[in-house]
């Protein structure tokens, strides 16, 4: 029950942060509202369809998911198939340079900038962990 629980947690901190980032990306490349408004609210959707995927496959797999990397690692996985499966081309800024496409580009960087976080995150908690057990007598 606790794999799930910190999986779930982990899952819609990931999802709101792809979120946030997602909506910073829109308001940073100045794209319009009416075509562009709704992408983040989209990713959000798809999020919580991975979230969905993500803990099945943490019940199924209980033992395995047993750290923070190895659930973040799931979810950029699956997260990352989705935006592959959605037509999603992270290098079509190159042949055509237009803000839309820098969208497309940047969030598969966003995708990695996540990653990273919940990767210091966990080897900061590490090194907590660590150095409480060195004060215990």
């Amino acid at each position: 029950m606790k794999n799930v629980l910190l999986s779930l947690i982990i899952f819609v901190v990931m999802s709101l942060l792809h979120f946030q980032f997602t909506e910073w990306t829109i308001k940073l490349l100045k794209l319009p509202g009416g075509d562009f408004g709704m992408c983040s609210y989209l990713i959000l959707i798809f999020c919580s369809i991975i979230t969905a995927i993500g803990l099945v496959t943490v019940i199924i797999f209980r033992k395995n998911y047993n750290s923070v990397i190895k659930i973040a690692i799931l979810f950029e996985i699956i997260y990352l198939f989705f935006l592959v499966i959605s037509g999603n081309n992270p290098f079509l800024y190159f042949f055509e340079s237009k803000n839309e496409n820098l969208l497309m580009t940047m969030m598969y960087g966003i995708s990695i900038i996540v990653f990273l976080l919940f990767f210091f995150i966990h080897l900061f908690y590490l090194k907590l962990i660590s150095s409480k057990n060195k004060n215990l007598p």
